[in-house]
């Protein structure tokens, strides 16, 4: 008579896995893209160390969690970030889907149509991390915010198929 033995897999097999579609690009202008570099390569970022997806998506639920956070966003648009030049180079880079679409709901916001100016998903991006960048220059708030984010992906998360 055989026995069947089973092999358990490592825990670290059994975490979530990502999914294509759980991101998706974001582009950034380079001021607010150089201060999120500097974020991700500060001492702060540790175990685990938080990636562009994570703290793109922190600046974006950091940001609109504050009070007013959409007028905020769009006070930034009108005021500061239309005086740039409007040719800036943006930098390629990925975010959540949950926050990108937190996203294209505030672009879709009465505020972002006719007779107002159309902002588009880069520039509100981009004033979201800007903003961010004001509620804590350190970054600080920006790693906490990830670590709360990962959590809640985690806890809505599927296990995955064995």
């Amino acid at each position: 008579m055989q026995s069947e033995h089973t092999i358990d897999k490592p825990a670290a097999s059994q975490a979530p896995v990502t999914m294509p579609s759980d991101i998706v690009e974001a582009r950034l202008w380079l001021e607010e893209h150089a201060w999120l570099y500097g974020v991700l390569k500060s001492e702060g970022n540790v175990c685990p160390t938080f990636r562009f997806p994570d703290l793109i998506s922190a600046a974006v639920t950091l940001c609109l969690g504050e009070h007013n956070g959409h007028s905020h966003v769009f006070h930034f648009l009108g005021s500061k970030l239309v005086l740039r030049a409007p040719t800036t180079a943006r930098r390629r880079e990925s975010m959540w889907r949950p926050q990108y679409e937190q996203l294209q709901a505030l672009q879709r916001l009465p505020a972002n149509r006719h007779p107002n100016p159309n902002f588009q998903l880069d520039q509100i991006t981009t004033a979201c991390i800007a903003l961010s960048r004001e509620i804590d220059e350190t970054g600080a708030r920006l790693l906490i915010q990830a670590r709360l984010n990962m959590a809640k992906r985690a806890s809505l998360g599927s296990p995955p198929q064995n």
